[in-house]
């Protein structure tokens, strides 16, 4: 017993350590600050700027994390480990330090106006979002009607914090994206494995940068899928199929995919957008590992 309860010991020693060492780290980490210094954007203010800005927040996740209205909502909510809570976007548009480009910063670099942060922001998704596409996005949000909704703010537990701190948890996207200014601009629309991998980029959130997969986006949900052409991924699937999935929610077998894939809001694309994404999906080299089956 004198043994066990040595070791016992030393383990919630260590145990308490680690949540330590995490909690600094992970506290010098949400106050450092980053510079933004990206062209200034140029916003055409007209009517199919405003719809394209609409069509993106619809089907780029937009409206899945901060709502339809963009209202803000909990999304995740788990004692210990964290709770996430996309902003209200109809009230942080009217507040005065998100100018446009600092709306367009948050969106493209994961960061506050005053340069901290922000936490679980998908940046990696926009990171390469074209200037007119974030200015439309911009543009468009800034039509969105007031709500009075306050779902309050997002946390992280200790739990969280460990787990960033041993690189299990990307709570701080802004970490691992590019910094540099540079103007973005995207490839002609077509069905193309270009066009569709500027597209695509609004999977990597979920599916990784190389679309390997194997992340769980959200505890008890399966991790998300290796979209690369192995055999368990799109091996023996054709553009049909993939449709069929974006369209409706089914994988070829007919078997529904996880409510945590937003096939609905990509159901939203034009086809273009969904073929194109189809091209560069299937242009993709075979890497083994990662997730499970495509779709979740």
């Amino acid at each position: 017993m004198k043994w066990v309860a040595m070791v016992v010991g030393v383990a919630v020693l260590a145990a308490g350590t680690l949540v330590a060492v995490s909690w600094a780290l992970t506290g010098r980490a949400l106050e450092r600050t980053y510079a933004i210094n990206d062209p200034p954007l140029k916003i055409t203010r007209d009517a199919g700027t405003l719809a394209r800005g609409e069509h993106l927040f619809a089907t780029r996740g937009c409206a899945d994390c901060h709502g339809r209205q963009g209202e803000g909502r909990v999304l995740i909510d788990e004692p210990g480990l964290m709770r996430v809570v996309p902003t209200n976007l109809t009230r942080a548009v009217h507040v005065p330090a998100y100018t446009d480009d600092a709306l367009a910063a948050a969106i493209r670099h994961g960061v506050r106006p005053d340069g901290t942060p922000l936490m679980i922001m998908p940046t990696g998704d926009y990171a390469q979002l074209d200037d007119q596409d974030v200015g439309a996005l911009v543009l468009y949000m800034r039509t969105l009607p007031m709500r009075a909704n306050d779902p309050g703010r997002s946390v992280v537990g200790p739990i969280g914090r460990v787990l960033h701190t041993l690189g299990k948890l990307p709570l701080l996207p802004a970490e691992s994206v590019d910094h540099a200014p540079r103007l973005r601009q995207a490839p002609p629309v077509a069905p193309t494995v270009e066009y569709g991998r500027y597209v695509a980029q609004v999977c990597t959130g979920c599916h990784r940068s190389d679309f390997t997969g194997g992340l769980v986006v959200e505890p008890g949900t399966p991790p998300s899928a290796n979209l690369t052409p192995h055999a368990t991924g799109l091996a023996d699937w054709s553009e049909t199929d993939f449709l069929r999935l974006m369209h409706t929610g089914l994988r070829p077998d007919g078997r529904a995919v996880d409510p945590m894939m937003p096939w609905r809001s990509y159901s939203r694309m034009e086809d273009v957008e969904l073929r194109a994404v189809w091209a560069y999906l299937a242009s993709l080299e075979p890497v083994p590992g990662g997730g499970g089956g495509a779709g979740k």
